[in-house]
């Protein structure tokens, strides 16, 4: 079978990969359809992804749908044939983490396609993929696995929005519409926010978040622009750029909340820390997700307009130009990867 393969900064190789035999409580999944997402993309451009940086070859992907094939001993799931979607996340289920009900920041997880621990954990992008089958998510009535490769990203979105809190009847500001900002305004908006403003500086990125939901598209490099807020009650940062940062803290109301959704890069970030102070701004982190990526599913399944933020959908042996254009954010939003049929 054909896997994407990383093995350093620019080294991406499409490779003849073995098939898995699932082992012990674990499924072989036949995958359709992998989402190249944000870290798939810093590990291809830089190497690593925030902190976490490459030590070995390491199969990418973790958002991954397809078909079950089999079990292995003592495993048990829907049944073979059937359309699934694969939770990347296997936390440990002993750390205080786990016990408190945020195993999204176990300290002993396992996640598809990353290299937060070493040996790395190998991913989904391969024609075929052995995970413990409690990953296993069956689809909703439906939801074709095309539009469920979006399970993944959005449930990062749906955590995020949860993080803030109650955003009903709110003006939630998105900085940062790429594919993750842009499913945080159809979060937001499935949550009841009253309106959603976005920021970015690309007007074809804009475009995304105005097909996701977004009732004010404001040019980040333009001060002038009539549509940036007097003031946010909510504002949730998914460029991952200290600039958005910035600008997350100068707009949201005092008493107001700042989630912090994507990575920054590695080292120290200036903000303005006298903000957080003298407006009690709650500045909050979101990662990943858990129970979210069952609320996804369904959420997708009830929104056939998600189907337009798939840019593209690329063969795995064209893995390198798919990558290429979900890193132009001016010619794509979310760009899936094919295997199989």
């Amino acid at each position: 079978m054909l896997g994407c393969v990383i093995h350093g900064a620019g080294e991406l190789r499409v490779a003849e990969l073995p098939v898995p035999e699932p082992g012990p409580g674990q499924a072989l999944v036949a995958v359709r359809y992998g989402g190249v997402c944000g870290s798939d993309l810093h590990y291809w451009r830089h190497g690593g992804v925030g902190d976490f940086r490459l030590r070995e070859p390491m199969v990418l992907g973790h958002e991954v749908v397809g078909t079950v094939v089999a079990y292995g001993a003592g495993a048990t799931g829907p049944a073979p044939g059937t359309a699934v979607a694969v939770h990347p996340a296997t936390p440990c289920g002993r750390c205080p983490e786990c016990g408190a009900g945020r195993a999204n920041v176990c300290r002993d997880t396992r996640y598809l396609g990353s290299a937060a621990r070493f040996p790395h954990v190998q991913g989904g992008f391969a024609g075929q993929v052995a995970v413990p089958a409690g990953q296993l998510r069956p689809l909703p009535d439906g939801l074709a696995l095309r539009r469920a490769a979006l399970a993944e990203p959005l449930a990062v979105a749906l955590h995020a929005v949860r993080r803030a809190g109650d955003v009903s009847g709110r003006h939630v500001l998105v900085t940062g519409a790429g594919p993750i900002g842009c499913l945080v305004v159809a979060a937001a908006k499935a949550a009841g926010a009253a309106r959603v403003t976005a920021t970015d500086l690309l007007p074809e990125a804009l475009a995304y978040a105005a097909a996701a939901g977004a009732d004010t598209l404001v040019r980040a490099d333009d001060p002038d622009d009539t549509g940036w807020p007097a003031e946010a009650d909510v504002a949730v940062e998914a460029s991952g750029a200290a600039a958005g940062l910035d600008t997350c803290l100068r707009l949201v109301r005092r008493g107001g909340v700042v989630v912090q959704l994507g990575m920054l890069p590695p080292g120290p970030s200036p903000f303005p820390g006298n903000l957080l102070v003298s407006r009690e701004i709650e500045l909050r982190g979101a990662f990943r997700f858990d129970t979210e990526f069952d609320e996804a599913l369904h959420l997708l399944a009830a929104r056939p307009e998600f189907d337009g933020l798939i840019s593209a959908v690329v063969p795995v042996q064209e893995a390198e130009a798919a990558f290429t254009l979900a890193a132009d954010r001016s010619r794509s939003c979310k760009v899936l990867l094919e295997f199989g049929d």
